[in-house]
């Protein structure tokens, strides 16, 4: 069960304190990229996406483009989640129409490779965005948006490292899990380190909350499921609450369906963020804590807009009421959505 947290003045954070507000604070998953063309604007100017998210004042930028065209109530730091691979030594590219890229790791070798000591320096161009974007809102009359930090959850992370990218099943890690568990075991060990450290200096930077990406975790059976996305999780909010008491965790376990309850009931997240094919209400009578809902609308009635979006907006709306909720999408906005719907969407949430 999450436990309390201090009372803020930030919509966001209090619902993440438990607190029903309404409307609901809104914010959306992958809110600042390419469907914006001042995003694209920015984006030309550098010769890759690392350069692009490693580059501070353009980083800082792009995370607040989202926030000065609709004054969401939360902005997200512009990165990737691979960048933490990147920085502990194994190699990425992103390539047009492929996405990510990196060496698969697959052996022993590969593993006792990354570094795990020296890693931090080289994100320190992630955490100074960090401080510019809560600089920045300030200046700018924002200063009631709350700022958040993220990273990539251990499996999901071990699957682009383990595959050398992305897969519709990542066969390839799953069934290192199942052949080499203790090698799979060290891999998440490792990750899991690096993922506190790296939260933690993004927190102590300035974000106000984190959220623990598990895009890949609804491949698994419940039973890796509980060994592979709940305990490196559950380990992952417990240190963090050591470090930073107070600061909350969002966990968004990815097509975890009837799982959500365990994954909550047993990580101490105190939101968790729902997938476009979940039922609110099933989940609502599956929770007994007064942990905070985050979803789940379809990123495809956001690129439909009008009447579609305005029914499935709605009905988002009514399965949320009551409870802590945030308003925010099932996966991530995807580049061919107007910008204008966004707009729509936000006119919508705020009217409640």
């Amino acid at each position: 069960m999450s436990e309390s947290l201090p009372v803020s003045a930030k919509r966001l954070l209090r619902v993440l304190a438990g607190e029903t507000v309404w409307p609901p604070p809104l914010w959306l998953m992958r809110q600042a990229g390419r469907y914006l063309p001042e995003y694209r604007a920015v984006r030309a100017r550098v010769k890759d996406f690392i350069a692009l998210a490693t580059t501070p004042e353009l980083a800082a930028d792009v995370t607040l483009q989202p926030i000065r065209r609709y004054r969401l109530d939360a902005a997200i730091l512009f990165s990737d989640i691979l960048l933490l691979p990147w920085a502990m030594g194994q190699g990425l590219a992103y390539r047009a129409g492929e996405g990510p890229v990196l060496p698969p790791l697959r052996d022993a070798a590969g593993v006792a490779s990354l570094d795990t000591k020296g890693f931090l320096p080289r994100l320190e161009p992630v955490f100074t965005t960090v401080r510019r974007v809560r600089q920045m809102l300030v200046a700018e009359g924002l200063g009631d948006t709350s700022l958040i930090g993220f990273a990539g959850s251990p499996f999901t992370v071990a699957c682009y490292m383990v595959e050398g990218g992305s897969s519709r099943d990542f066969a390839a890690t799953r069934l290192m899990a199942f052949n080499q568990p203790a090698l799979f075991a060290r891999l998440l060990d490792v990750v899991s380190a690096a993922t506190v450290a790296y939260l933690s200096a993004q927190i102590a930077a300035g974000a106000e909350a984190v959220m623990l990406f598990d895009s890949w975790a609804g491949v698994l059976s419940p039973g890796q499921f509980h060994e592979h996305v709940i305990r490196p999780t559950r380990d992952i909010v417990a240190t963090l609450r050591q470090l930073h008491p107070g600061v909350p965790v969002i966990g968004f376990p990815r097509l975890a369906g009837m799982l959500i309850e365990e994954y909550v009931s047993a990580t101490g997240v105190n939101a968790v963020g729902m997938d476009t094919g979940m039922d609110i209400a099933l989940v609502r009578s599956l929770l007994r804590s007064n942990t905070a809902l985050q979803g789940n609308l379809d990123p495809m009635a956001l690129v439909a807009g009008g009447d579609a979006l305005r029914r499935e907006a709605s009905a988002v709306l009514d399965a949320l009421r009551g409870w802590p909720a945030v308003f925010n999408l099932g996966h991530g906005i995807v580049p061919q959505t107007p910008p204008a719907h966004v707009a729509q969407l936000a006119e919508q949430v705020r009217a409640g």
